[in-house]
């Protein structure tokens, strides 16, 4: 391929927390759409970029860490997002990167006393605007793994709601960024691999069992792939929507406050 050819293809900042993690499907998408893929781990002293300039994107995953952890480079990683954010690039954060993006965005993050979680399948109920954001209707049911919640940003769009304890599940904040709780990258490869390593988070309260997970995959995940299908080409080429915000939308901000842990720093993911 001449090397004119590799200059115009677009290139995603890939921002892991982990060294055994990867970009999972999001990935596989990506590099399907001829996305070229720039993968950097902070927490294993990965610069990030201060212009996304060569960027086209940029997409935060999960870890085991929280959005209120003191590790510096977590709130450095905070703070960096307003590199984006400020540059009107295409931000995606998924489960702590969604709430590292609240953070940044001053909501808060919360979590709750007895470890109450959601991991494994769990039905979500999609907005108007969640339903319209790109040609493939948004999931009903979403593999989860996470202890830590966040509040919907001041101005933010909710995009799909969940439960008590969970209540907002995707968010969209001015025309690029998107906030997902939830993990539509996981593949059965990887659920197999969260599952066995992670055993013991399976044990806290709301938490499904092992086969629940896998059996989960095999009834939600084809919708929950042909969405990310649809979804990341709108997200990236700028094809999303017209952003309608509704000022101070937000929804069960201060749900059951009194059983949240403040501050809250214990994410449970993968």
């Amino acid at each position: 391929m001449p090397m004119a050819s590799l200059a115009r293809r677009p290139t995603v900042l890939i921002v892991l927390h982990q060294e055994h993690s990867t970009p999972g499907r999001i990935g596989a998408v990506l590099r399907a759409m001829g996305v070229r893929l720039d993968i950097r781990r902070p927490s294993l002293g990965d610069p990030l970029p201060q212009t996304l300039a060569g960027h086209d994107g940029v997409i935060v995953f999960g870890g085991p860490m929280g959005a209120n952890d003191t590790l510096d480079w977590v709130r450095q990683e905070i703070d960096w997002l307003e590199t984006p954010l400020a540059e009107g690039k295409p931000t995606l954060g998924v489960c702590l990167g969604a709430q590292m993006l609240a953070r940044a965005l001053g909501a808060r993050v919360f979590s709750y006393e007895d470890k109450r979680s959601e991991i494994g399948y769990y039905p979500i109920e999609p907005t108007a605007a969640g339903d319209r954001l790109c040609d493939a209707t948004f999931p009903r049911s979403v593999y989860q793994w996470h202890s830590d919640g966040f509040d919907l940003p001041e101005g933010a769009e909710l995009l799909a709601a969940g439960g008590d304890n969970f209540p907002n599940q995707a968010y969209r904040h001015g025309r690029h960024a998107v906030g997902l709780q939830f993990h539509p990258e996981v593949t059965y490869h990887m659920m197999c691999r969260w599952t066995h390593r992670g055993a013991e988070r399976l044990t806290r309260p709301g938490a499904l069992s092992r086969p629940e997970h896998l059996g989960g995959w095999f009834q939600h995940d084809g919708r929950v792939a042909a969405w990310l299908e649809a979804f990341l080409p709108a997200w990236l080429q700028g094809r999303l929507p017209d952003f309608q915000p509704k000022a101070g939308a937000r929804t069960a901000n201060l749900n059951r406050a009194a059983d949240r842990e403040e501050p809250a720093a214990r994410y449970a993911g993968a």
